[in-house]
């Protein structure tokens, strides 16, 4: 007897689309891959160009209040040893004694609440700190099995860090262990004396910086949803203590904007505010931006008020004074930080999801389109000769059209007319300029809309302004 044919999820949509027009490849493929790395192709390296220039537009170049910063990736490792990750960056693992598969206890509880919807939780709660004995007795009671084979024979949860250790030196096993950071806000930290004599900014200000971070995670997964290697698009915002809750809802909204700005459906989106015995330690206000990605909702980005806690910890351990002077009042303190983090991979992951459609055509068939915003887009505009025979006319206005507005387009010669246009449609390209054998006696072309597919016939003349106004921010 067959067995019954799997049904095709939306992810595995996305992901195949992502891997048959070049957005995203699993990584080291032809050498059997390597788990969950992934390498963005060459439409993929474009849209991830264009998250990081939206972002750093809207949250940097239009703000005075911000400036930029770009650290090292590898750091004096007493910097992990002051902002407490070389002691505390851990998740408490658990084994499955039957299958030896290796879960995560603390999310092993959170799920359990999910699928029941229950509150209750181990004795001295403390999410992924809660202690080993406490997490085992749950999970236990409650008759938590392992979701990979269904037994319930677990061991002790064990603390696993997360950071990935490397050697400077150039003889193996003599040189010095420091780490791939966890995370890009160190950098801005121990950059922030520097950083505020240089640009002369007054409290509040904010430190913006995009850049890879590495966390040895034991359960990615989804894609790239969760990896060992992703890039954040981070901001530390300095405010005095006492207003850091109103600034704290400020950058929630704005957040928040920015996604809905960039097209994101608004159902798929919502906050949720952390509770007190879920915030980290240096926090007193921490709340997730949520998506409704495929397999359930799951963080998208982060707005964290980590009080002074940074920047005490690299006073104590540097001995270095980072407090600031307020000359208009002539007070002397330690700035409170509110933090947006946004992952580039999760938020590509959220606008590919999110544009992704499938429409039935009149003709039986279906046609594919992502939905992306124009800013966002990969390829804005595609040049399609009618025919090989007229390819160099067209290439003319190809030429022109790159020369004046410097976007990223595409020429395509190969195919069907129909078929180049569902190609463009599954890249998520605006629209397409025709060239056909009308256009060497009219001088005009017609351009084909994505969203619509409605086409309008327009001079060629006319095509730099019409496109100008188009992709002007």
């Amino acid at each position: 007897m067959a067995k019954p044919k799997k049904e095709t999820t939306l992810m595995d949509k996305v992901v195949g689309l992502c891997k048959r027009r070049g957005f995203v490849y699993p990584g080291s493929e032809i050498y059997g891959g390597l788990a969950n790395a992934w390498d963005f192709g060459p439409l993929g390296v474009e849209l991830l160009k264009n998250l990081k220039e939206a972002w750093w537009k809207k949250f940097v170049t239009e703000r005075i209040d911000m400036v930029g910063l770009d650290a090292a990736i590898l750091m004096n490792p007493t910097t992990w040893e002051a902002s407490g990750h070389v002691g505390s960056f851990s998740d408490p693992l658990m084994d499955c004694k039957k299958c030896k598969s290796r879960e995560r206890a603390d999310k092993l509880v959170e799920n359990w609440q999910h699928d029941n919807g229950s509150d209750e939780q181990p004795a001295n709660w403390a999410g992924e700190k809660t202690p080993p004995q406490d997490m085992l007795d749950f999970i236990n009671a409650k008759n938590i099995t392992c979701p990979q084979c269904g037994s319930l024979d677990w061991t002790l949860p064990k603390a696993f860090n997360l950071m990935f250790k490397t050697q400077q030196g150039v003889v193996e096993g003599e040189g010095k262990e420091i780490y791939l950071r966890p995370e890009t806000a160190q950098g801005i930290f121990v950059n922030f004396k520097n950083i505020h004599t240089t640009s002369r900014k007054k409290i509040p200000f904010g430190i913006a910086q995009i850049g890879k971070a590495f966390r040895n995670e034991i359960t990615p997964g989804n894609f790239v949803f969760r990896t060992r290697e992703f890039e954040q698009m981070e901001i530390e915002y300095f405010c005095k203590p006492g207003t850091e809750l109103e600034f704290h809802a400020f950058w929630k909204k704005f957040c928040m904007d920015w996604y809905l700005g960039l097209g994101v459906t608004p159902d798929n989106l919502r906050f949720r505010d952390h509770d007190q015995a879920e915030l980290s330690h240096y926090s007193n206000a921490t709340a997730d931006i949520e998506y409704h990605y495929p397999f359930g909702w799951g963080e998208l980005c982060g707005i964290a008020s980590r009080t002074n806690y940074d920047l005490s910890q690299h006073m104590e351990y540097s001995s270095k004074d980072l407090q600031y002077f307020d000359e208009a009042t002539r007070e002397k303190y330690i700035p409170f930080v509110i933090e947006p983090s946004l992952g580039v991979q999760r938020s590509a992951l959220v606008f590919l999801c999110d544009a992704y459609e499938e429409e039935e055509m009149k003709e039986g068939d279906t046609r594919v389109v992502l939905h992306l915003h124009n800013q966002l887009a990969p390829v804005k505009i595609a040049v399609l000769p009618l025919a090989k025979k007229i390819a160099d006319n067209a290439k003319s206005v190809f030429d022109n059209l790159v020369r004046q507005l410097g976007l990223n387009m595409d020429f395509d010669v190969q195919g069907s007319i129909g078929k180049r246009y569902r190609r463009q449609d599954e890249a998520g390209t605006p629209y397409c300029v025709t060239f056909d054998y009308e256009s060497l006696d009219d001088n005009a072309v017609t351009i084909r809309e994505r969203d619509s597919m409605d086409q309008q016939r327009m001079k060629i003349e006319e095509l730099v302004p019409f496109f100008r106004e188009k992709f002007t921010y």
